[in-house]
């Protein structure tokens, strides 16, 4: 009988970790083939994928050999788990296999036993920030028994919580910087012992299975898109949030705020938000209302804002009064539910539903794996409600109420929001071609953008038609920093990647009316490489060069500029060279000559703040929500653009270059004395005073532009070509000039992958593909060959 292997690789820390094993079902064993340990030194993108085909190689083993796919989940560097996990998901995915998690800490753990340690080991991770992942464990004979879950905890004070010479044995990479803060509390174990290797990845997947915790071939169980990282903490955003709202000082809590909208179904016009102690009496109040005797006062409530184990969220309608709010605590590996209620004029609209999803998006960050709480045992409407979320009841706490009713315990498993892709919704097939063609025309690329906050997934064909364009949007996880967070994006593009491919190549099978296209089906895989946040262009590198990899097909990197310069081929696919192109976003104003495909002059580009920052900056200034270019928009074709007279800058400097900072300055000083004076802001007036300047300088470097290359064609491209009034103002620049106006869709100026997928095409056709060993990078001249 032919071998079924299973391929284990980590990235946690400053090594690559690999193990090549063979399955057993009958035992539930795993034997291992195959253990590594290379040194990385941050460099695991580059040289993870070229390692394990070194591996399989060496071993004799083909891709198709390989039955289950395990990876490290951490904790460890996020970027390094993500590395690890978004690899893992395109090679699993591509492959059509189970992908299994096991603890990097647990390898570690498994690793020490095999080596002959007996009796209690502490394995600690470096977790940055003079904090460690502290994890303890028993070692036997039999196992490596672990004896509580992922925390994370300061370097300094949990060594000085530990007793001195209790005989434990420590490991961890947290040693290369903390050995002498720790070598007190026991012995150290060698230094080869303090990284994971292959063998322990492949023990601690056997030690699952024969708990019954993993199935390597179960692939619904374990599919690739239901993997994460082990966090065990909120991005620093988020944390400092924590702080700041649970402080009385008042505060402006709308500024940066958007309302939740139609993405939250029913609950419409509510917003929802992290508690902060200035509405502790507001759910005093409500609880008084909603629990009876039971209720909670408000110092209870301000008492438990901020303990870093607990999460609470409220909603509010639009005047901003306090209708629900629900809390729990992070224990264990477990969300304990401690309260959650609507106002009784709010019911029925799913705001509860949103609230306790909410609660737990952040308890599965800090580590919780399932969720508990109690109910009145004559409660039975709310049994019903957590009944539909998959609670089921698994005892009685007697006399648990004050009036000594029975509480129910339920227990379940997180209840996360259920939207299309990781709580995101989908924009489907927006840019995509609307009738099937006759013919499949190869080759099928499929291409994928992750370099800010949109996670999206195209596939285009041989002639150029985008049969599928699928796009996650995070703005509504953003929007109340009132800008976008790069740690919160990057997780949530490893939490989204998998379903957003997944829809992508369902969606194409539809359109060619074949039953199903997979990874597998592809003739290339492409991504976004640069410019960007370098964390959130990992994630699709990572995954996609893996996916590349495991299908056998080759990898192209694209540059995400390129694509916006593509973008407009979407609406007139005929476009050719040479012509100007403004491009302007919340990263990027500049003016490009497009002389051919590939070869590219930047005219001018903004010595300071980019259109889009500027627009959210002074959205921000007045209060208003986040994304700001459409806030403004929408309230200045309301306004009188000549109200306020706010300066051109850099209107008439002789070049084509712009800047921002000065006319965001001078908004904000406006508003200012504005507020000092007790004078009431005219928002409209302000906000179309703020975009007339904007334009102005805008159409007129285009102008000039267009003049000094003598070119007769002029596109745009970025979010902020989505604004009406910029492109009412070069359709009548264009029009004067007698040059074509080429302008992509709406749906195509913010970022999306079928943009990516042109430049994939050409760049395929033209031989130009990338090895294994590419990687993300912020920074990128799109003047440069790539």
């Amino acid at each position: 009988m032919k071998p079924t292997y299973i391929l284990a690789f980590d990235t946690a820390n400053e090594v690559i970790a690999l193990g090549l094993g063979v399955l057993h079902s009958e035992t539930r064993s795993v034997e291992c083939v195959a253990s590594r340990r290379i040194p990385a030194h941050r460099a695991s993108n580059t040289q993870l994928l070229p390692a394990i085909q070194e591996l399989l190689n060496e071993a004799g083993v083909s891709r198709d050999g390989i039955a289950c796919v395990a990876c490290g989940r951490g904790p460890g560097s996020f970027t390094g788990v993500r590395i690890c996990i978004a690899s893992a998901k395109g090679v699993a995915q591509a492959l059509r296999v189970p992908l299994v998690g096991v603890s990097t800490l647990d390898a570690i753990a498994w690793q020490l036993q095999a080596a002959g340690h007996r009796g209690r080991a502490l394995v600690l991770a470096d977790a940055m920030r003079k904090e460690v992942y502290p994890v303890r464990y028993e070692l036997s004979d039999q196992a490596a028994e672990r004896l509580e879950p992922d925390t994370v905890v300061k370097a300094q004070a949990f060594a000085e919580s530990l007793a001195h010479g209790d005989g434990v044995l420590i490991a961890g990479d947290a040693l290369e910087k903390y050995a002498e803060l720790f070598q007190d509390a026991g012995s150290l174990a060698p230094r080869e012992l303090w990284t994971p290797e292959g063998a322990g990845l492949l023990a601690a997947v056997q030690a699952a299975w024969q708990a019954g915790t993993v199935d390597p071939f179960d692939a619904v169980r374990h599919d690739p898109a239901l993997l994460l990282p082990v966090y065990t903490r909120l991005s620093d955003a988020e944390e400092n949030e924590r702080v700041r709202l649970s402080s009385s000082e008042p505060k402006n809590l709308r500024t940066g705020v958007q309302h939740a909208g139609a993405h939250d179904g029913e609950a419409q016009e509510i917003e929802y938000r992290p508690l902060d102690a200035a509405h502790a009496a507001d759910v005093a109040r409500l609880e008084a209302t909603a629990m009876g005797t039971d209720a909670w006062n408000e110092h209870l409530v301000v008492d438990e804002l901020p303990r870093k184990d607990r999460s609470w969220w409220a909603a509010y309608d639009t005047s901003g009064t306090l209708v629900g709010y629900a809390g729990g605590w992070i224990t264990d590996g477990q969300l304990q539910i401690l309260k959650i209620a609507v106002d009784p004029a709010f019911r029925r609209r799913g705001i509860a539903r949103v609230l306790i999803a909410r609660v737990a998006s952040d308890a599965r960050d800090l580590g919780a794996r399932t969720c508990s709480l109690e109910v009145r045992a004559s409660n039975a409407g709310a049994q019903s409600f957590y009944a539909s979320l998959d609670f089921a009841p698994i005892g009685t706490r007697p006399h648990y109420y004050s009036d000594r009713e029975d509480a129910v315990i339920m227990e379940g498993p997180l209840p996360l929001e259920e939207r299309d892709v990781a709580g995101m919704t989908l924009r489907v097939d927006a840019a995509a071609m609307q009738d099937a063609p006759a013919n499949v025309a190869h080759p099928l690329i499929l291409a994928i953008e992750s370099s800010c906050d949109e996670t999206a997934a195209a596939i285009i064909d041989g002639k150029g038609e985008i049969l599928a364009d699928t796009v996650a949007s995070q703005i509504d996880f953003h929007a109340r920093f009132g800008g976008v967070v790069p740690e919160i994006a990057s997780r949530k593009h490893v939490e989204a990647i998998c379903g957003v491919v997944q829809v992508c190549l369902e969606s194409a099978a539809a359109r060619l009316g074949v039953p199903a296209l997979s990874l597998a089906n592809m003739d290339a895989i492409s991504c976004t490489y640069a410019p960007g946040l370098v964390g959130a262009l990992v994630v699709g590198v990572a995954y996609a060069k893996a996916a590349a990899w495991a299908a056998d097909v080759p990898f192209v990197r694209v540059n995400h500029l390129e694509g916006h310069l593509y973008a407009n081929k979407i609406a007139t696919p005929d476009m050719t060279p040479p012509m100007v192109v403004s491009l302007v976003s919340g990263g990027h104003t500049m003016l490009v000559h497009v002389r051919d495909w590939g070869d590219y002059r930047i005219l001018g580009s903004t010595i300071d703040d980019a259109v889009g920052e500027a627009f959210d900056k002074v959205a921000k200034a007045l209060g208003l929500g986040y994304p700001g270019g459409p806030i403004i928009s929408k309230l200045a074709a309301q306004g009188n653009a000549k109200a306020v007279r706010f300066p051109r800058a850099m209107m008439h400097s002789g070049d084509l270059r712009f800047s921002l900072s000065g006319l965001k300055t001078a908004v904000i000083t406006y508003i200012n004395q504005q507020r000092a004076e007790g004078a009431e802001l005219n928002l409209p007036d302000i906000a179309a005073s703020f975009q007339a300047a904007v334009i102005d300088v805008q159409v007129a470097k285009a102008e000039t532009a267009l003049r000094e290359t003598g070119a007769r064609e002029f596109c745009l491209g970025g979010g902020v070509a989505a604004n009406p009034a910029l492109r009412a103002a070069y359709e009548r620049m264009c029009r004067k000039r007698g040059v074509r106006l080429t302008m992509p869709p709406l749906s195509a100026c913010t970022d999306n992958a079928a943009m990516i997928a042109l430049v994939a095409l050409d760049r395929f056709n033209q031989g130009k593909t990338s090895g294994l060993d590419a990687d993300a990078c912020a920074h990128t001249n799109l003047e440069e060959p790539y």
